[in-house]
């Protein structure tokens, strides 16, 4: 928050890119749409393949302290629900992140995911509810469903059917940019930038 604005990405191979040309993935084109509009903006990538959200919370407070990030992006709890974890131990940690990174001064955007039918409707449900149970606790901005538009169609997804292949980045960044660019004003800090041009929300306090 120091000058730079700077933009966090805390989350798993959604966000690190898997399988993915380095030019292709969301977050790079997010960092160039983003310059496009922000000043020297910085964008940290420290997602990592197969994190869960216990990882991201023992990651993120050396990343807070190094970056001092305006704005966090959280996109984790896919692997927590691959893996079977209890969804409150996935409820707690994403609070505690979200919680951390307002504590430090930062805004917060929370990317949820989805699970597949195999896994339980009972299941399913707790997963996806979690993410709706942190965004209202901590009063952040939810995208509920980060692969909206991409996890159905199989010619957006490579062979594994899990991870969004090129072609998808393109979506996935704007499903992420129609949050980021409705967000208040006081929660975006110094990536306030990112509004020029923008016909609504370009003048909020």
């Amino acid at each position: 928050m120091l000058g730079s604005p700077t933009l966090l990405v805390v989350g798993d191979s959604l966000s690190a890119g898997y399988g993915v040309a380095a030019d292709r993935r969301w977050v790079t084109q997010l960092t160039d749409r983003l310059r496009t509009r922000c000043h020297s903006v910085e964008v940290i990538n420290a997602s990592v393949s197969g994190d869960t959200s216990s990882g991201g919370v023992t990651r993120l407070i050396p990343l807070l302290q190094r970056y001092k990030p305006d704005l966090v992006v959280v996109e984790l709890g896919g692997n927590d629900g691959l893996r079977g974890i209890d969804t409150r131990t996935m409820r707690d940690n994403l609070l505690r992140m979200v919680r951390l990174s307002q504590e430090s001064g930062a805004g917060v955007l929370l990317l949820g995911v989805k699970l597949p039918a195999n896994y339980g409707s009972d299941f399913v449900k707790a997963f996806h509810q979690v993410y709706f149970d942190v965004a209202e606790a901590t009063s952040v901005p939810l995208l509920p469903f980060f692969l909206e538009g991409v996890a159905l169609n199989p010619a957006l997804m490579q062979a594994d059917g899990i991870h969004p292949n090129d072609e998808a980045q393109q979506i996935l960044l704007e499903n992420v940019w129609s949050l980021l660019e409705t967000m208040p004003d006081d929660q975006l800090l110094g990536l306030r930038c990112l509004k020029t041009g923008l016909q609504i929300n370009a003048n909020s306090h």
